[in-house]
């Protein structure tokens, strides 16, 4: 098959744009599907020292761009290694897949398909995406473009590093604990985390708590506008569809800020002050905001922690149910082995935990009466050097503890099923990106937009880190 040529040069004049200039360019006939696709290959091929793709299929991809259809055709992407795509390999970030080639489509790449968007290989992610930053011992880390030596977060890292790099305007991602939230805080990109029953991920109804959702990190709040708005109109839904929205909201909102965390986990100071920064932009812009305790304890962090701990005891005992017939368990990553080690030893408690977690849906619900948002940090800590998170860094406490310090505010709002989204709306001295995070009520995504609309326009963040060499 014969593709366009593409300079090198002609690449990255594309990469400034994000996905609504891709569909307005396509158009407008300015540019065609193929070239699109051929910038964003000549891209990936420039950025292969961050390590963020784990299988390229840029032959694939350039079939796609002539028969894709959709209202998102011909907009260049990467799936997350964490679910199937016919004929590719898929390693769950794990050795022990080995060079498994999937025979299927999961049901939410079939959705993303007939949107239109191309797909031109597998995003990094860490082992069953079970940890907060993409470090798997199977691939090596994924380097975020800002810092080389910091960690993308996890477990969209891979899809994170190659938006904020402008390889592609958007990447799909995937949120069981903070996962979409996350990624996009450490590399300065709009995150949003659905409602449950909005884009659920493969196999998480079945679960003892349905904490998992997929959906897309993207630099712009209008590309994730527009892929929400393109997804719900054509998947059915009980959830209020995401229309035309808004950039401003139709009242003041009533907001309430989170400036501590369970347990008394200590929050960076620059963290604490972009929170700060956002409050005061709220203020003037006419919300209203006041402090509030944090809306979740640490015994429901350590319910959570037990659904964490059931997800790799699962893994292991059951990878060839899970996965395929072949796969070798003894290969899993010390961390994914500890998490499973430490809910075989607390199982008997397990299932009271698991009542608690699922009752804090209702519990969070009562806990947003009288307010429309909570305002809190997304991460408590600055992205992480590379090798404070990776899976057999420390004994299983100590990364216990680590994490903890690091993602106390994303996985309750997953338990409570309830969309949140993280903007890049803080800066470190020395350019290190700081997400703000924002949580709403049941089936509330586009207040959440309308909100983040509003900032952008109010104060639009950086789009690009240094192009990678």
């Amino acid at each position: 098959m014969t593709s366009p040529s593409v300079t090198e040069a002609q690449a990255w004049e594309l990469a400034s744009w994000d996905s609504v200039e891709t569909l307005k360019r396509l158009r407008s006939r300015e540019v065609n599907a193929s070239e699109v696709v051929e910038a964003a290959i000549v891209r990936s091929e420039r950025a292969a020292t961050l390590n963020a793709i784990v299988t390229p299929t840029h032959n694939r991809a350039r079939a796609d761009a002539l028969r894709r259809t959709g209202p998102l055709a011909g907009v260049p992407m990467f799936t997350k290694d964490l679910v199937q795509v016919a004929g590719v390999r898929t390693a769950w970030g794990s050795a022990g897949a080995g060079h498994f080639i999937s025979s299927k489509n999961d049901p939410s790449v079939d959705a993303l398909e007939r949107l239109g968007l191309v797909s031109l290989g597998k995003s990094a992610t860490p082992e069953i995406g079970l940890t907060a930053t993409t470090e798997p011992l199977a691939f090596g880390p994924t380097l975020n473009p800002w810092d080389l030596t910091r960690t993308t977060g996890g477990s969209s890292g891979g899809a994170a590093a190659l938006v904020a790099s402008g390889v592609v305007p958007m990447s799909h991602a995937s949120d069981g604990g903070g996962s979409i939230r996350i990624p996009a805080s450490c590399c300065g990109l709009v995150g949003l985390k659905p409602s449950r029953g909005r884009f659920d991920m493969e196999g998480s109804p079945t679960l003892p708590v349905n904490v998992a959702v997929h959906g897309m990190v993207t630099r712009t709040v209008r590309d994730t506008v527009e892929f929400w708005r393109a997804y719900t109109a054509t998947v059915p839904s009980k959830l209020p569809p995401i229309s035309v929205v808004d950039p401003a909201p139709r009242k003041p909102l009533r907001i309430s800020m989170v400036t501590t965390a369970p347990r008394d986990v200590p929050i960076d100071p620059d963290v604490l002050g972009a929170l700060d920064d956002v409050a005061r932009r709220l203020e003037r812009l006419g919300h209203h905001v006041e402090p509030a305790p944090c809306p979740w304890s640490q015994d429901d962090l350590d319910d959570f922690l037990a659904l964490w701990g059931f997800l790799g005891f699962v893994h292991q005992k059951l990878g060839r149910v899970l996965f395929h017939r072949d796969f070798d368990t003894s290969q899993l990553d010390p961390w994914t082995h500890a998490l499973s080690k430490h809910f075989a030893s607390s199982k008997w408690d397990a299932a009271k935990r698991m009542r608690r977690l699922r009752r804090f849906s209702q519990t969070f619900a009562e806990t947003m009466a009288g307010r429309d948002l909570f305002l809190l940090p997304t991460l408590a800590l600055v992205p992480a050097v590379i090798g404070h998170l990776k899976t057999d860094a420390v004994p299983f406490e100590e990364m216990l503890w680590r994490l903890t310090r690091t993602v106390p505010f994303t996985g309750m709002v997953n338990a409570a099923g309830t969309p949140a989204i993280s903007l890049p709306l803080g800066r470190t001295a020395n350019g290190l990106p700081i997400g703000v995070q924002f949580a709403a009520a049941m089936g509330k995504e586009q207040l959440l937009l309308e909100l983040a609309l509003q900032l952008e326009a109010d104060a639009p963040w950086p789009l690009l880190a240094p192009r990678p060499g």
